[in-house]
């Protein structure tokens, strides 16, 4: 049964400290990351291509609509304009999973399991991908059927999946560091990739944890 939705009190900014430092971060990282790619040339690419015809395009393919789902993540993380602008918070919500998400999270399917970093990563890939899809559908599905507590709840963990874009290239350093250069970079690449999206979904679910009860709406 779908219970009324009950108004919910204004999120402080004070109360999320983190979204302008995120946004921030994802604007930086966007603008690092992205030009390569935008010339087309298969030699510019940071990835080195694996034995898979038609590989560079699908991975332009999944930088853009990435970098299309962590900009609009921001928007969509900021209570404050959640709040005040609800129509630009749906419109923005439709290009986060059909522009970034969707195409994003199905081409990473593909070439998450053609990664030339071992089959480690593969699997941490390709899982991730599916969960970030599994993720989003649901909380898309939640909105418009107008459950906006479970909407919320699963948009957090997709936010989460999301964020690991940039998480993801954070801990590469700080394992080289921390564990020598003995590690191989298969190794290397391999606890990155899980570590990268495991520890902030599992922060995104203690949160949810915390904050309950959320309206069901």
């Amino acid at each position: 049964m779908i219970q009324p939705a009950t108004a919910r009190p204004r999120t402080s900014w004070r109360e999320r400290p983190w979204v302008g430092p995120f946004a921030l971060i994802a604007v930086v990282f966007v603008a690092y990351s992205l030009p390569p790619y935008l010339s087309f040339n298969p030699a510019a690419s940071r990835v080195p291509p694996p034995d898979l015809p038609g590989y560079f395009p699908l991975l332009v393919t999944h930088v853009l609509c990435g970098s299309v789902a962590i900009l609009t993540c921001c928007l969509q993380v900021w209570p404050r304009f959640r709040t005040r602008h609800p129509v630009a918070h749906r419109r923005i919500g439709r290009v986060y999973v059909f522009a970034g998400v969707l195409p994003a999270g199905l081409v990473g399917l593909v070439i998450g399991a053609a990664t030339p970093f071992g089959p480690v990563a593969a699997a941490s890939n390709v899982l991730l991908s599916a969960l970030w899809l599994t993720c989003t559908a649901a909380g898309w599905r939640a909105a418009r059927a107008r459950r906006f507590g479970d909407h919320r709840r699963w948009m957090v963990r997709s936010f989460a999946l999301t964020a690991s874009i940039v998480t993801n290239r954070l801990w590469a350093p700080v394992l080289a560091l921390g564990l020598g250069p003995s590690m191989t970079a298969e190794t290397l690449a391999g606890m990155t990739t899980w570590l990268g999206w495991t520890i902030p979904l599992l922060v995104a679910q203690w949160w949810l944890d915390r904050k309950r009860p959320l309206t069901a709406g």
